[in-house]
């Protein structure tokens, strides 16, 4: 059988499987790698490796083996020094090489946004110890947000409201880091009015936005999305062009295209950058049921230099996460039917293990309002049954 293109896929996610699907649909070879059996995406790709990225020689080697006409990060645990050494030797990495280092570590991408490229950003310092940690939230003031500069969806963040809690928080972020490298970075707490994901398409005729999606967290992990967020003119002016200016640089020297997930907080008309993924985004599951082409459709057609129509619409629409609520290896799924009378979709991720606040699937709706949207995706989600065997 031919194929247009082999993508490898690092990190096969919830969000890798359904870039593989739209991958796929455009006639792609993908092989999915985790660090782990099972993971959603290899149950829908035509290959899989499992390995840990952070293994230098793992990664080489599984590159080398497939020879792949791109190379596509889905998480920031990747050792992406790697990345940065193939690309000079010729592998089309996605977005780019420059790009994947400098996201896997909130200290580096929020070096770029402030100091090369003026961004506006919350006030904030690194920390590597708990004394550390109490001299940074000494500059940025009470309350202030504590991180590990590595980790993903939202694990290890604490908002501290008091300096007993700086301890409990540089705990939680050291246990919850991903990658070798003990390193938060206290930022200032904004007192913000909302929060969107802008997701922005760079492409070989130029960069290109889709509605903004707003969002809500909780731990630090979104647990629902909605799209369009109300957002005034100015403020979608302002937002599109931090996006534009943040992605160009994190091109680099190569081609540099692409979805990529910048997150801002809104404060009236003034954005204020927050943190920036250069691949699909969780909370842009919810375009699955927004938009006519998802951010996983977008992805592939930027990478593979197809054309998308703009502008990009979306109705409005929501999504609502379903999580797991404890730690187990076998588990079921009931209440579908009741989650779906109501006219929501469900999408169940395939993970094989659970544990607690795991995401496991998603409820999507479509409304004529969003705040109808956002209704009728969390009742769905809440009448989703994981069953623990």
């Amino acid at each position: 059988m031919s194929y247009t293109h082999k993508i490898l896929l690092l990190g096969s996610g919830e969000l890798g499987r359904e870039f593989t699907i739209s991958a796929k649909r455009l006639g792609c070879h993908v092989t999915a790698c985790d660090s782990y059996a099972g993971a959603p995406a290899m149950q829908v790709a035509d290959a899989f490796e499992e390995f840990s990225m952070l293994d230098g020689d793992a990664l080489r080697a599984v590159i080398a083996q497939h020879a792949p006409d791109f190379v596509v990060p889905e998480v920031e645990a990747i050792r992406t020094e790697v990345l940065a050494e193939l690309e000079t030797e010729g592998v089309n990495i996605v977005p780019s090489a420059r790009a994947a280092q400098l996201t896997m570590n909130r200290d580096a991408i929020r070096d770029v946004a402030a100091q090369e490229l003026g961004l506006t950003t919350s006030r904030y310092k690194y920390a590597e110890s708990l004394e550390e940690v109490r001299a940074g939230a000494e500059f940025t003031g009470l309350p202030c947000v504590i991180k590990p500069v590595m980790s993903s969806s939202g694990k290890g963040q604490s908002t501290v409201r008091s300096t007993e809690e700086l301890e409990a928080a540089w705990d939680y972020a050291r246990a919850n880091m991903r990658g070798d490298r003990a390193r938060v970075i206290v930022e200032q707490f904004v007192d913000f009015d909302y929060e969107i994901t802008l997701l922005t398409v760079r492409t070989r005729e130029g960069v290109i936005f889709c509605p903004p999606i707003g969002h809500r967290q909780e731990r630090g992990d979104y647990q629902e999305s909605w799209q369009p967020a109300a957002m005034s003119d100015a403020a979608i002016a302002a937002a599109q062009e931090m996006a534009a200016k943040v992605v160009d640089n994190l091109a680099g020297d190569g081609a540099g295209y692409g979805l990529f997930g910048v997150e801002f907080f809104v404060r009236g008309d003034e954005v204020i950058f927050s943190e920036l993924s250069p691949r699909p985004h969780d909370t842009g599951m919810v375009t699955l049921i927004s938009q006519n082409l998802s951010e996983f459709d977008l992805h592939a057609r930027a990478i593979l230099g197809l054309p998308i129509p703009a502008p990009i619409r979306a109705r409005p629409a929501a999504s609502a996460v379903i999580l797991a609520d404890r730690d187990s290896d076998t588990l079921s799924y009931g209440g579908l039917a009741e989650a779906m009378a109501g006219g929501a979709d469900i999408r169940i991720f395939g993970k094989p293990t659970a544990r607690p606040y795991r995401r496991m699937g998603v409820a999507l709706a479509a409304a004529g309002t969003t705040d109808d949207a956002r209704q009728t995706a969390a009742d769905a989600a809440g009448k989703v049954r994981l069953i623990y065997d």
